[in-house]
């Protein structure tokens, strides 16, 4: 070979190799980047060409798939009751993407999962069309409803769990939005896209996950776990030596009780009246360590999957005594989800153990075998069982005797406890409070429920007229008897 055709034949193969390099680079190294990158259209084009799975609750779709006939989506998502159920579904959009369980099981749910791949083959040789797979989630009908009828027009959350397994029963937000309303791609859908977008009371906002609240006096349950566990208090019923006015360490500032005979109260008595001093200064008796470590024991700093995530609710682990004694009455920075505090609820029912919360029992292939099954897990035990008991029967006096009493179902064989809480907010806590309630119910076979309730805001009540026993208990006490009754 001469030497111009040999220049030539090299030069062609360093093209090939090139191309060959080329091509391996972007099947191999980065195909999972390209597959998922936005722009990507065949991608999206590919996820509404079949039906897609269903997300299920009590045993029937929430959601759908409707046959559009567009040439490059075919299908469109459908749901029902799309407000009540969109903080649990989230969306599926053919423009704007999607997100929770839409998201988080989109492999099962278009039926793209490798776990379906024998399914996928099978239906090759079948003919059949292509499914996806369906999402069986924990949560109850009864029980979401009430959260969400009871909420109404109300800015706020609502989540109850079962304390026994860890299953959520209900997860409502307010206000909502309906995702049906921009699952296409059309300008109607951009146009209540761009009106949600623009809403400034944020309905796409998932306040049971996604906002974090000063949680006020519903967070004494966790001060009152504290210093049981730390043997600051062994009689809950014995006085506490607590002043009147009681002054806030490191300031010259007392502080302030909305509630009258706090003055040496017991534990059990601060807890039906909330006293602001009792609690401070029981707070600063553990100490902030001690604090935090009861804190982080019922999930506190750090984010929570159900699978979908929960941002981390703060308890400060370097604030002074003074920010450790208003954070103990759950005021300063301290900062919860609605999940965080059901959590505490859910962890004292269940005589000090915490379970794992999840919203997903199982994943079903197209052909309903069960592809994952999710079994309870226990996550830690913040109190013992004996101080579990006693709380509960402070709770239960916060229902019977104390400020709570609109969260009793007057049910027979049920007892009922609970903590009310107005959480004071904004510069100067000129803000409208937020009104919270956690509770439980328990029956002599355990607790099937605890909730939480917050009201951000209720633009029909006064500011003064504000308060977790008048707004929050009578929805928990719903959501808790639709599930009682749910459970014959």
């Amino acid at each position: 070979m001469n030497k111009p055709l040999r220049r030539v034949a090299i030069f062609c193969g360093l093209l090939v190799l090139a191309l060959l390099i080329r091509d391996n680079w972007l099947q191999y190294v980065r195909a999972d980047e390209l597959n998922s990158h936005p722009k990507n259209k065949r991608v999206t084009i590919e996820r509404y060409a079949h039906e897609r799975g269903n997300i299920i609750v009590d045993g029937k779709p929430i959601t759908g798939s409707v046959d559009t006939k567009d040439p490059y989506y075919a299908f469109k998502r459908t749901y029902v009751n799309g407000p009540m159920w969109a903080p649990v579904t989230g969306y599926a959009s053919q423009a704007f993407g999607a997100t929770q369980i839409e998201s988080i099981e989109d492999g099962i749910l278009t039926g793209n999962d490798d776990r379906l791949f024998f399914d996928r083959t099978l239906s090759m040789f079948t003919g059949e069309k292509k499914t996806g797979g369906d999402v069986i989630t924990t949560l109850s009908g009864a029980a979401q409803k009430a959260a969400f009828e009871g909420l109404g027009d109300k800015k706020g959350s609502v989540v109850a769990i079962d304390p026994q397994t860890g299953k959520i029963l209900a997860l409502a937000s307010t206000p909502s939005y309906d995702p049906a309303a921009f699952a296409g791609y059309h300008d109607k859908d951009a146009k209540a896209w761009q009106a949600l977008e623009k809403d400034p009371d944020k309905p796409k906002l998932n306040r049971a996950l996604r906002e974090i609240y000063p949680p006020g006096s519903v967070f004494k349950v966790v001060t009152a776990a504290a210093a049981l566990e730390n043997g600051k208090v062994t009689n809950i019923d014995a006085a506490t030596d607590t002043p009147e006015p009681y002054k806030i360490p490191l300031s010259t500032k007392n502080m302030k009780n909305h509630a009258s005979g706090c003055e040496n109260a017991s534990l059990k008595r601060a807890l039906e009246v909330s006293c602001n001093s009792v609690f401070a200064k029981l707070g600063d008796e553990v100490g902030r360590d001690k604090m935090v470590e009861m804190a982080e024991k019922f999930g506190f700093n750090k984010e929570q999957f159900i699978p979908v995530r929960a941002v981390g609710s703060v308890y400060d682990k370097n604030m002074d005594r003074g920010g450790n004694a208003l954070s103990s009455i759950g005021q300063f920075n301290t900062a919860t989800t609605p999940l965080q505090m059901a959590m505490v609820a859910a962890a004292v029912a269940n005589d000090g153990k915490l379970m794992k919360p999840y919203m997903i029992d199982q994943l079903r292939a197209p052909n309903v075998d069960i592809v994952t099954q999710n079994e309870p897990e226990e996550l830690s035990r913040p109190v013992s069982a004996e101080n579990a008991q006693l709380l509960q029967t402070m709770m239960e006096s916060v229902v019977s005797d104390g400020t709570g009493g609109k969260a009793d179902v007057n049910m027979e064989g049920v007892r009922v406890g609970g903590k009310t809480g107005t959480a004071q907010h904004g510069e100067k806590n000129k803000a409208r409070p937020y009104a919270w309630f956690i509770s439980y119910a328990k029956t002599d076979q355990g607790s099937p429920v605890a909730v939480a309730v917050v009201v951000e805001d209720d633009a029909g009540t006064n500011r003064e007229d504000i308060s977790g026993g008048g707004l929050a208990a009578p929805i928990a006490r719903d959501v808790m008897k639709a599930v009682l009754k749910s459970r014959g």
